[in-house]
């Protein structure tokens, strides 16, 4: 072999290590790149596991249970909206009344309370159970008389836990002006449907403003009984499970969606 050749096929062979190397340092950064995404995916999805937490008017946390489980069956593909869910705005609300005291007690315990939500993803219907928590129920029906619920976000949503609403301020700061205390669940823990009050971490149990919170999965059912108690969905819980499935992670969901109005029925 001449040594023209020699150097031609030394060339080459330098040329295919080289091509080799390359190529094998690049499925080495594409593993590497698909590790990380997925430890990183994993670390999301614990954070919204240990992150489930009733937060009230004044800020705060509750830890709740620490485990999640797969979303409802209501859980809304990425970008489409829930069947019967819309994405319309209310009309803003000029006027949103504000008060420097808690309501004087004004429903009468005799009666049957209901309160008909009206939202974004169609009506929750709610018993109010002023029998075991009327100030709490006198809370909920003042504000929603006084049309203090209308046009309102659920600025929180939480996968297999909760939905949040009531805040005018929208970001779980604010209130209706006053703190009250309120009763606490008479048997200790919240169902599937449960309505209770929100509170800050550093609030005495069963404080009470304006935010309020639906429990919508298992996940909410393992909230310690701190936070007061006042009604049981009795129909339309699947729409307040399609507010949930809007969540992504801890706080507002995907699309706004609103409280339209809280109509309270008395019997």
């Amino acid at each position: 072999m001449s040594r023209a050749e020699k150097r031609r096929r030394k060339k080459e062979n330098s040329r295919a290590a080289r091509e080799a190397r390359a190529a094998a340092m690049k499925r080495t950064r594409r593993r590497s790149i698909a590790i990380r995404v997925v430890a990183a995916a994993a670390v999301v999805a614990v954070a919204i596991g240990v992150g489930a937490v009733i937060s009230g008017d004044d800020g705060g946390d509750e830890s709740a249970s620490s485990s999640t489980t797969a979303p409802s069956s209501t859980t809304a593909e990425a970008g489409a909206l829930p069947d019967g869910c819309i994405d319309d705005a209310p009309e803003p609300v000029a006027d949103r009344p504000t008060f420097d005291a808690p309501p004087e007690m004004t429903i009468d315990t005799a009666k049957t309370y209901t309160a008909r939500i009206e939202t974004s993803c169609g009506y929750i219907t709610v018993a109010l159970d002023d029998d075991r928590a009327p100030k709490g129920v006198n809370n909920f029906v003042f504000l929603a008389r006084a049309g203090f619920y209308d046009g309102l976000t659920w600025h929180r949503v939480v996968t297999d836990f909760v939905i949040q609403g009531g805040d005018p301020a929208g970001d779980g700061s604010g209130g209706p002006g006053y703190q009250l205390e309120t009763e606490l669940p008479p048997d200790g823990k919240y169902s599937l449907g449960a309505l209770a009050w929100a509170k800050a971490a550093d609030d005495p149990p069963g404080t009470a403003g304006s935010q309020f919170f639906v429990v919508t999965g298992e996940n909410g059912t393992s909230l310690p009984a701190e936070y007061g108690y006042f009604g049981t969905v009795t129909e339309g819980l699947e729409n307040a499970q399609k507010i949930e499935s809007l969540a992504q992670g801890d706080g507002p969901p995907r699309i706004p969606v609103y409280i339209f109005s809280i109509t309270i029925e008395e019997r």
